[in-house]
């Protein structure tokens, strides 16, 4: 009888494999699952806890060194006014950014998850996608020259006679300034206009899942149409809101590009992060300010979850 080949062999072993992972199906997930796990704990996972750590330690006033014994004086140095200042002042602009986004993405998406049909449908899928095909950066300094004191929007201003009201509202402190590109408003627009397609998909996807039935229904019982949105689409249009909201509030949080080029001089939490551990050399203090808006997410996922934010998303 002639010998078994390594042509022969090969398929054999294939075989054994291919039916030893189709009987244990559990060993097979786990197989599938290993790759992504291993990157999320070392990689994602394994740089949280590392930053966590850094936290705790300090900086020698005198050397500029980090001196690694445990201390809690780091944290410390978040309560002073500035850092405080620093705190709220991205809280606000992220949750006005949120306020801003749904109040846009709401009607859009309820006209397309009602109203559109197919091809117009898809129209508003590729009009709401396009602004992510292009380059980030490049959509900020676009609109950084937009905003300018000599750009598009005071040109079109001062053309429709509405430069003192323009005026009036840049002279309004804390979200004024020399010109919109260099406000606190002209900031909340870039904010707005970056992370508004993150805004829209997820309430149309809310809106999509809303049975027409009950809208039906709901005027059967003579409910008048805006009894109709107040009592039967808005509620159940939440979970989408608070899904998009998760993105659009965690992004405007930790983001220190836009306002780094668009908007005045009052920094934000990621603007100090950037700084701390780069050209002020103190990476413990810079750990720190990073941990701020993890908390905050984590309240906030919270939050978001009893809202049904996961469901929709």
């Amino acid at each position: 009888m002639p010998a078994a080949t390594a042509t022969d062999t090969a398929p054999s072993l294939l075989h054994r494999l291919s039916t030893a992972l189709y009987v244990r199906p559990r060993l097979l997930l786990l197989l599938l699952l290993l790759p992504p796990l291993l990157w999320l704990g070392i990689i994602y996972l394994g740089s949280l806890f590392s930053l966590l750590a850094q936290s705790f330690f300090s900086v020698d006033d005198f050397t500029g060194k980090v001196v690694y014994t445990p201390t809690l004086a780091t944290y410390a140095g978040l309560f002073n006014d500035t850092s405080i200042s620093v705190i709220r002042r991205t809280l606000l602009t992220a949750a006005v950014v949120t306020v801003f986004c749904a109040a846009i993405a709401f009607p859009l998406a309820y006209y397309m998850a009602r109203y559109a049909g197919p091809r117009a449908k898809a129209v508003f899928y590729i009009a709401v996608m396009l602004p992510l095909w292009s380059n980030y950066l490049v959509r900020v300094y676009a609109w950084k020259l937009i905003l300018a004191k000599e750009g598009a929007v005071t040109w079109l201003l001062a053309h429709l006679g509405l430069q003192g009201s323009l005026d009036w509202v840049l002279a309004t402190p804390d979200v004024g300034g020399a010109s919109l590109g260099t406000s606190m408003i002209g900031t909340t627009i870039v904010f707005v206009y970056i992370w508004l397609p993150y805004m829209v998909l997820p309430v149309q996807a809310a809106l999509e899942r809303v049975p027409r039935s009950l809208i039906e229904a709901s005027s059967d019982l003579g409910a008048h149409p805006r009894d109709t949105f107040r009592r039967v689409i808005l509620p159940l249009s939440i979970p989408g809101v608070a899904a998009g909201s998760i993105f659009t509030f965690s992004l405007t949080l930790g983001d220190y590009i836009i306002p780094n080029m668009v908007g005045s001089s009052r920094p934000f939490i990621g603007q100090l992060v950037y700084q701390y551990q780069g050209t002020a050399s103190n990476l413990p203090l810079a750990a720190a300010f990073a941990v701020v808006p993890i908390v905050i997410m984590a309240l906030y996922l919270s939050a978001a979850k009893r809202l049904g934010a996961f469901d929709a998303l």
